[in-house]
């Protein structure tokens, strides 16, 4: 397949291209700089010039592929709202585009909201767009759904680790270091669901090579990694207290990010891995950043 990816060179989307042409896939990766372009022309892509506030660049890239995988998605929190609508509007671009054709479409979703608290599993929903989820992705492709477009979702872990990483732990990492003790939030039973991202990518071709049938598949290879597990490993590298914070203290000692660092998000991913035949193969969260890389 000709496959177009938005967020061709981002985290996820550049594992996504290199996994989509080791497997014999031809990639139209979306670039809007000439390092991107760099990048993508050295892992063997095809380069389209364009962003996600371009639709007509979106629209270009779908027309000339069999197949779309968009994972690009700005993630500047202080304008959360405003990208979540950028987000929905490159949606239903590439979908137009899409539409009355057997080709499919993935969107980028996650789970941390699906079910707070108790295991998240596929059948789960996203709860409803609000001023406090503004997030429209799942919304958006359910509406192509409707349309008779071919596309699903590819939930993602919060934390999708790997070493290079700049996400969740890395940011954990760079708290602690600010504060100078490791810290979690009452007994630290809180889970974060995880995956290695080279298994994430595998999900992505995997469901685009099955027809992206309409329902959503869990990139997820842990289901709950406990929060003082993370908390840990981080004292022992920094040499620093491991110490817990009431909720709180959480709110002074986290600043914005205390919202991730209480999430209880426990997530399944067993049907993803019977439909696609799925089975993460990279180490585990702790295992991965236990790694003198991450603390670089």
């Amino acid at each position: 397949m000709r496959v177009f990816v938005t967020g061709a060179t981002g985290w996820v989307g550049a594992t996504v291209v290199t996994d989509l042409i080791a497997a014999g896939h031809q990639v139209l990766g979306l670039t809007r700089s000439d390092k991107g372009a760099k990048a993508l022309t050295a892992a063997g892509a095809k380069v389209h010039r364009g962003s996600l506030a371009d639709l007509d660049s979106l629209k270009s890239g779908a027309e000339q592929s069999d197949g779309v995988i968009h994972t690009a998605f700005n993630h500047d929190f202080s304008k959360f709202a405003e990208n979540c609508a950028e987000d929905r509007r490159a949606i239903e671009a590439i979908g137009a585009v899409l539409e009355g054709s057997d080709r499919p479409l993935l969107v980028t979703s996650g789970v941390a909201l699906l079910a707070p608290g108790r295991q998240a599993t596929e059948e789960d929903v996203p709860p409803f767009n609000s001023p406090t989820y503004p997030r429209k992705s799942e919304a958006a492709t359910a509406a192509l759904v409707e349309r008779g477009v071919r596309a699903s979702t590819v939930r993602l872990a919060p934390s999708v680790h790997g070493h290079g990483d700049h996400g969740f732990v890395p940011r954990l990492i760079q708290i602690a270091r600010e504060k100078g003790v490791s810290a979690y939030i009452g007994e630290g039973r809180n889970r974060w669901p995880a995956v290695h991202r080279l298994d994430a990518a595998r999900v992505y071709r995997l469901a685009l090579e099955h027809g992206a049938q309409a329902q959503p598949f869990h990139a997820i290879a842990e289901e709950g990694v406990p929060l003082k597990a993370i908390a840990e490993v981080i004292g022992r590298r920094l040499n620093i207290p491991v110490v817990s914070k009431t909720p709180e203290e959480a709110a002074e000692h986290f600043g914005w990010f205390a919202m991730f660092a209480g999430m209880d998000a426990p997530t399944s991913s067993v049907r993803t891995r019977a439909e696609l035949d799925w089975k993460p193969e990279q180490p585990g969260l702790i295992a991965d950043f236990d790694h003198p890389a991450y603390f670089a």
